[in-house]
């Protein structure tokens, strides 16, 4: 399949504008083929147009149809087969095994996404029937539904080509909840996106979606996103990046005549709470189980581990020498960009030079341009505690590992951590409740709390929630993996005293869809 770099506003292509990119291979520096046209404020306009004009008649679809359409998304992303697969390696340098695996999941998503616009329940009819001869006032008949919220901007992330990008979560939750979506591709991988989009408009004509359900715009510049954020149809915005791309997206949505909400997930350091039981009965596992999660992807997950928290001197001497066996065989691998390695040694160099911090360990050492090597530093936590600069993400395959001098030390350096995506604890049943502070400390500070695990590798399920408090997200009431992740594009609408006949099929009497529903403070799924 020929890529053809250029924008897809609804069904058609478009390519006006003169400014041009390409993209780079991260292991050989060297240009792809295919130059590919950024978006001018024009071509937004008119992507955002056509999902207005979409809106309705897409959310008038039923269950079975949006399904249908989610499914079939997946089905043309497989269709792809190896052009998929060997683009993005060329793209991004993530090894085949790994794409292979997040073709799989960016698939599952859909379908699970499919599965839950069929059951229904996500939209959370709630219904209360009309009371006449209540004394003193009687109460009217009022039944509540989620309904979508409109057309919703999407960018894709850099470190998941597939699973958090052009047909990613935002996409797929935004699609099952009624929403058309305009999308900014990730400049990195620009030929990913446009195949992955391309499948999608496929999808869509193949199932009679109308046109503007999808867009796909293209872009270097900051100018293209900000015009999708900016344009008065958008009506939300889902984020996986940066914290300073996050926090000027929520600056500009906020700063529109109608605000928007901006669902944007930043980064988190992680921190991992050693415990000394679970320590010195695991010591070998846990090093290794650290250094695995650590390098993973090169460590360029949000999830990856940035803060190792032991219980104090002791147990980091522990810690380190069971790292320091295994660091060596931790090989170092290729970062997605250029610029992305950049920030990571700005990061490591900016912890080095930090009073109270030193390199610890080191894994074996950067091959290439864009190659980046496994470090762990040591810091005290007094040290942390007073340098706020310390507790900023490192956006790749290093750690702080922090050693307090008591347990009031251990839950002061809790307190001081900014909100997180996560927070792992290693210890024993019996140290949960030692250190239950510690945890109640911990559950205000993230969105997932891990036992006796590893914070990389976020199942796609029910209840995973994946989010956190600022400024691990801009809206830490809501996920952005897992099936609750529809809710970010839905908004609560309530009918009173409506006739029968007017009502949506979820909210009539009989119940003609079978869904779950609170009617009268009951959950019942028959007729009411």
């Amino acid at each position: 399949m020929k890529l053809t770099g250029l924008n897809f506003i609804g069904y058609n292509t478009s390519g006006g504008s003169a400014s041009t990119f390409n993209a780079v291979n991260p292991a050989t520096l060297e240009p792809l083929g295919t130059t590919f046209v950024e978006a001018g404020p024009a071509e937004v306009a008119r992507a955002a147009e056509l999902a207005e004009a979409a809106f309705q008649p897409y959310r008038a679809k039923t269950a079975g149809e949006r399904a249908a359409f989610l499914e079939a998304i997946a089905e043309e992303i497989l269709a792809l087969g190896d052009t998929l697969i060997n683009r993005c390696t060329a793209e991004t340098a993530l090894p085949e095994a790994r794409l292979i695996g997040e073709r799989g999941r960016t698939v599952n998503q859909l379908k699970l996404f499919a599965e839950v616009v069929r059951e229904g329940s996500w939209a959370d009819i709630r219904i209360d029937t009309a009371q006449p001869d209540r004394a003193p006032v009687p109460r009217p008949d009022i039944r509540q539904m989620q309904i979508p919220i409109g057309p919703v901007g999407i960018f894709g992330a850099s470190n998941f080509p597939l699973a958090f990008s052009v047909a990613g979560g935002d996409t797929a939750s935004a699609l099952a909840a009624g929403c058309p979506v305009v999308v900014k591709a990730h400049p990195l991988h620009p030929g990913t996106s446009e195949l992955a989009g391309r499948a999608i408009l496929s999808a869509a004509r193949k199932t009679g979606m109308p046109e503007g359900v999808f867009s796909l715009v293209q872009g270097m510049s900051n100018e293209t996103g900000l015009a999708i954020v900016q344009h008065p149809r958008i009506m939300a915005i889902g984020f996986t990046g940066s914290f300073r791309g996050g926090r000027a997206i929520f600056d500009a949505a906020s700063q529109r005549p109608a605000p928007i909400p901006v669902y944007a997930e930043m980064g988190s350091t992680n921190p991992v709470f050693i415990l000394p039981g679970a320590l010195r009965a695991n010591a070998d596992n846990i090093a290794k189980g650290l250094l695995a999660s650590l390098s993973l992807g090169v460590g360029q997950f949000c999830t990856n581990p940035g803060l190792f928290i032991t219980s104090g001197p002791a147990d980091t001497r522990l810690l380190l020498g069971k790292l320091g066996a295994v660091i060596g065989q931790t090989q170092a691998g290729v970062m997605l960009s250029s610029g992305i390695r950049n920030n990571y040694e700005s990061g490591v160099r900016q912890w080095s030079g930090s009073p109270g911090v030193s390199l610890a360990l080191a894994g074996s050492p950067a091959k290439g341009e864009n190659g980046a090597q496994t470090r762990v530093y040591i810091a005290d936590a007094a040290a942390f505690i007073a340098n706020n600069r310390l507790s900023e993400e490192v956006f790749g395959p290093a750690a702080l590992c922090i050693t307090p001098s008591s347990k009031e030390e251990l839950y002061a350096l809790a307190e001081a951590l900014e909100g997180q995506l996560t927070a792992t604890a290693h210890g024993t049943v019996a140290e949960l409740a030692e250190y239950a502070g510690l945890m109640r400390i911990l559950e205000r500070k993230v969105g997932r709390l891990v036992f006796n695990g590893y914070p990389t590798g976020v199942e796609v399920c029910y209840a995973m929630a994946h989010g956190g408090p600022y400024p691990a997200t801009t809206a830490p009431q809501s996920t952005s993996v897992g099936t609750a992740a529809i809710r970010r594009f839905t908004r609560p609408l309530c009918y009173q005293d409506f006739p029968q006949q007017a009502l949506p099929p979820e909210l009539a009497d009989g119940n003609p869809l079978g869904i779950w529903r609170l009617v009268n403070g009951e959950w019942r799924k028959g007729p009411v």
